[in-house]
């Protein structure tokens, strides 16, 4: 480190170019001049401070408040963007010119530029609106045998809805005839208006209430484009802006963008939101029939209702009679989720046949009675295990029923299964881990009773408590331990409220023998002390009380 001692005397004095010779101070670390002090500002330095100081006490507007901001990409006018006023002479070197004089100076300037463009482009006068322009392609275009080359005769003015905004378009009054009947005919009133003797003469045509400019615009460059870049422009597009170009193209009778349009369209795949969004726009106007019949096509089979309820029914007898069960699974929740009450695609869905489901139910009934006979007679000598052949009848036959449910025509079906009484029979006889599945059907049955989703009549109630109750019973554990999808609480709440709605007599064969089922195998069995308590509740305690009123 260096000190500040005799090494000082023998330094030479150093010329600054003005005022008197002077010792140059050492400082320590090799600092080769002296750290900043409030002395020691320049006025230059001060003029900045007091700058910036000035900019900051300024109120803040926002892009919209300086039309000719370089904030705002969308500025009307082609004015140079504003430079900062600290001006770049050197690296490192700063002019201390001041900010507020060069602001100043910079407004005058751009206001002088705007005064100059105003005859250039038309505007309009709302502070507000956002306001664009729009020159067409300088070439020549040719109509009846004539040849243009003035330049831009045609100005047109488009207004937002609502206060959307304004977009000026210079064109060719030519280029807007030729390719839009609309205006071609605003164009024919406008001349034959107009008093001007003058030959350079421009057609000021005005639409309001465009819902959407740049659609608006993008339709009107499509009229200098041929049928292949109409095409290449649209690709870029999308299918939905393509959409609202051929509106716009229909509005303002622009014939080869419509076909275009419809052509584009036809060609690609559509997401639903586009499917919904063009099947709208074809219902509302008016096509072509020619041109609209292969877009039309994909949404129409021109077939009647019953070639759907046949179509259900061949989906729903493929998926009962397949035989794997990858493909079965994915197939059931296709279809369920097609034919679901609640689907997406519910739109004028005709109802589905409800005979043609039970006799694919009835039908599933019957092959799981004959599995079940050769399961008790022991002599099945099928290729797969006969417990795969019972689930898969099984798997069918609640599937079958969800579908039931859900369109509220399940009530037959729980008549069906009530009366069958030879499939109760040989239930007896078969091993219980066959057996068991059967159970899985009456489980579901009575958890879509309990939930109020099936109401069937007293007959039907018995019938099923009747013949399906004991193998319930037998059955519980297995099904504890093999659930397959089955909610054994569900299960539990769904017997017993379905019990309770018997008629007393019946509640009290049942619940008693349900009670020595239960004191004898404990969580075998189902826990009915709910529904238990209530019917002892109803029979005894209530009954005696209306005896004694009486």
């Amino acid at each position: 480190m260096m000190t500040m001692g005799g090494d000082s005397d023998h330094r030479k004095p150093t010329n600054f170019g003005t005022g008197p010779l002077s010792r140059r101070r050492s400082w320590c670390c090799s600092f080769a001049v002296p750290p900043a002090s409030p002395d020691a500002l320049s006025i230059s330095s001060r003029n900045h401070i007091q700058a910036k100081a000035q900019q900051q006490q300024r109120p803040k507007t926002g892009p919209k408040s300086v039309p000719c901001s370089p904030q705002s990409s969308k500025s009307p006018l082609n004015i140079v963007g504003r430079m900062d006023p600290r001006r770049i002479l050197s690296p490192g070197r700063v002019s201390p010119i001041d900010s507020d004089l060069a602001i100043d100076t910079m407004q005058e300037t751009e206001t002088t530029r705007e005064d100059e463009e105003e005859d250039v482009v038309v505007v309009d006068s709302a502070p507000n609106l956002r306001s664009e322009s729009f020159r067409a392609p300088k070439i020549d275009v040719t109509v009846s045998g004539s040849v243009s080359s003035e330049g831009y005769d045609a100005r047109l003015s488009l207004k937002g809805r609502n206060g959307g905004g304004v977009l000026v378009l210079e064109l060719s009054s030519e280029v807007l005839a030729a390719n839009s009947d609309v205006f071609a005919g605003l164009i024919v009133e406008n001349k034959k208006s107009s008093s001007l003797g003058l030959k350079k003469y421009t057609c000021r045509i005005e639409v309001c209430d465009v819902e959407n400019l740049g659609v608006f615009r993008d339709t009107v460059e499509l009229m200098f484009e041929d049928s292949n870049g109409i095409i290449k422009k649209l690709m870029k597009m999308g299918v939905y802006r393509a959409i609202d170009v051929l509106e716009v193209a229909n509005g303002i009778k622009f014939s080869r963008a419509v076909l275009s349009c419809l052509k584009y369209l036809e060609a690609v795949p559509w997401t639903e939101d586009e499917e919904e969004k063009l099947r709208r726009l074809l219902a509302i106007h008016n096509f072509d029939d020619a041109a609209t019949s292969e877009i039309l096509a994909r949404f129409n089979s021109n077939e009647t209702e019953n070639v759907q309820d046949s179509l259900s029914k061949k989906l729903v007898w493929s998926i009962t009679s397949c035989s794997d069960v990858n493909p079965r699974n994915e197939l059931k929740s296709l279809v369920k989720g097609l034919l679901c009450k609640s689907s997406v695609y519910e739109k004028e869905q005709p109802e589905i046949n409800k005979e043609d489901i039970y006799k694919a139910g009835k039908c599933c009934v019957d092959s799981l009675a004959k599995l079940f006979e050769e399961g008790s007679s022991g002599s099945s000598k099928k290729e797969k295990p006969l417990i795969e052949g019972i689930s898969r009848e099984v798997e069918n036959i609640n599937w079958l029923l969800e579908i039931m449910i859900d369109w509220d025509i399940a009530e037959e079906f729980v008549e069906i299964w009530g009366k069958q009484k030879r499939l109760v029979e040989m239930h007896e006889r078969v091993s219980p881990m066959v057996r068991y599945e059967v159970s899985r059907v009456t489980g579901a049955i009575f958890i879509a009773m309990g939930k109020r989703r099936v109401q069937c009549g007293g007959e039907a109630r018995a019938g099923l408590v009747e013949a399906w109750f004991k193998p319930m019973l037998v059955d519980f554990g297995w099904l504890q331990r093999c659930k397959k999808g089955l909610d054994m609480r569900e299960v539990e709440e769904g017997i017993g409220q379905t019990l309770l709605t018997l008629p007393v007599k019946q509640q009290y064969q049942v619940f008693m023998e349900w009670f020595r089922c239960f004191s004898k195998h404990g969580t075998e069995c189902p826990n009915l002390s709910k529904a238990f308590q209530i019917w002892w509740r109803r029979s005894f305690l209530r009954g005696v009380e209306s005896s004694t009123c009486r």
